[in-house]
């Protein structure tokens, strides 16, 4: 199945938007704040914390894929 890439430039303009910090942005996905500045420099997000970024805080295709993967049904 294939996810879109979740890049660290989208989850921080995507932090900005819904106004959180690190620290408030990726502990909803089990992410440090430590390793959370790292991907948002440039390093590359491993594809377990790209779905769950996308079942948190994402919408359309990338959404509707993690789900799917997960065998979840979308309401």
């Amino acid at each position: 199945m294939n996810i879109p890439s979740f890049t660290g430039a989208e989850a921080m303009a995507v932090r900005h938007k819904k106004n959180m910090n690190q620290t408030e942005f990726w502990s909803a996905v089990g992410v440090t704040q430590s390793a959370a500045s790292r991907y948002e420099a440039g390093r590359n997000i491993p594809k377990p914390v790209q779905i769950l970024l996308h079942l948190a805080y994402g919408k359309g295709k990338g959404k509707a894929a993690s789900m799917k993967l997960l065998g979840l049904e979308i309401v």
